[in-house]
């Protein structure tokens, strides 16, 4: 019994991939969308979640910020588009690219595909230069032409028009993959086979390449790459106990030169791996997780589990509280007594000047 135990313990998640599949049912936590085939239009699509995760996805509560980007740049003309721009900015100054470890949909499905078991190909020279391809794919999909079609007001969304297999999957596959929108199969064009056929290579790619996707192409990755230095919450590196072994660049999957840097998606396969315990998980000063203590946590079982069933007892509600609020029909607003027709009034036309006449006088 206890062999079997230590076995299935092999099989069951970890905190990573629990906060993933996390971040997953909270980006689509409409429900009822995968039942119906309907997009979801209430007031969440307002904001943009940090993953990238479709907007036409049935289950979507919120904007891709991606594609909200696009969108801005293509219809702001010469005004900046603040509100998206603060947004972003604001994700990756506090978690930079600890959101594709571990809350973007699409990074967990490319996970999920890479766990398929087949040979796999290791990172090499060849892999580190493709990681920069990612970066002109953010220049030119996402700001050039979006911006140079959006001066002659004409919105175009390069990369989710011509690119993005997550919208391909979540939007497209999503929505067709319901009997009620069969409709759909009709507006079908050349455009579309050549986004599937994208996304055929990038699922092929991900099976034997990690997060190819990821790694090669995802302009989202690469915008949030640009705060790796200032991002607030991701792994540490303490200098006084690194001895530049270079165990953690090995371990790594990611195209990484150092621990913390543009590529590295913070994890953190590289603590454990670490022999001088030089690396953490920190939220500035703050260490979040390290070796001492996943040590002290051997020691204080009781405690531990319990802040795991407070902080998961949290993070459930606030999911059932997202699920309730989108499936929540929005209350009708009372009906306006009519209001009293306007009062006419009724103005004496001029009487006309006639001419004066005097009796026996001829008309």
């Amino acid at each position: 019994m206890v062999n079997f135990f230590r076995r299935l313990k092999r099989y069951l998640p970890t905190q990573r991939r629990l906060i993933q599949l996390y971040a997953a049912l909270l980006h689509n936590a409409h429900v009822k969308g995968f039942i119906t085939g309907n997009i979801y239009t209430g007031n969440g699509k307002m904001l943009c979640l940090p993953g990238l995760n479709c907007y036409s996805c049935p289950g979507a509560v919120s904007s891709c910020p991606l594609g909200a980007l696009q969108n801005a740049i293509a219809s702001s003309g010469a005004r900046t588009p603040t509100y998206v721009l603060g947004i972003l900015m604001l994700s990756g100054l506090i978690l930079g690219r600890t959101i594709c470890g571990f809350l973007c949909p699409f990074g967990l499905i490319q996970d999920l595909l890479h766990k398929i078991p087949t040979p796999k190909l290791r990172k090499n020279r060849i892999t580190r230069i493709l990681s920069s391809l990612k970066y002109v794919i953010l220049f030119i999909f996402v700001v050039i032409i979006p911006l140079w079609y959006g001066l002659q007001y004409y919105p175009v969304p390069a990369f989710c028009k011509y690119i993005c297999p997550a919208g391909t999957l979540e939007g497209a596959v999503g929505l067709m993959s319901h009997p009620a929108n069969e409709n759909l199969f009709a507006m079908l064009g050349s455009l579309f086979t050549r986004k599937f056929i994208i996304l055929l290579a990038v699922v092929a790619a991900c099976i034997f390449i990690y997060r190819a996707f990821c790694r090669f192409l995802c302009p989202l990755g690469a915008l949030y790459g640009l705060f790796a230095k200032f991002a607030f919450i991701g792994v540490k590196v303490e200098q006084t106990k690194c001895t530049d072994c270079g165990r953690c660049v090995g371990v790594c999957p990611m195209d990484i030169k150092k621990v913390g840097d543009r590529e590295c998606i913070h994890c953190g396969k590289c603590i454990t791996a670490c022999p001088t315990k030089a690396i953490s998980f920190k939220a500035g000063k703050i260490t979040l997780h390290s070796p001492d203590i996943i040590h002290a946590a051997t020691e204080k079982k009781k405690n531990v589990r319990r802040n795991r069933i407070i902080a998961w007892g949290v993070a459930l509600l606030l999911l059932a509280g997202v699920i309730a609020w989108v499936h929540i029909p929005a209350q009708p607003s009372a009906p306006q007594p009519p209001s009293a027709p306007p009062v006419q009034t009724i103005v004496p036309l001029p009487k006309p000047n006639l001419p004066i006449r005097l009796p026996g006088q001829a008309p």
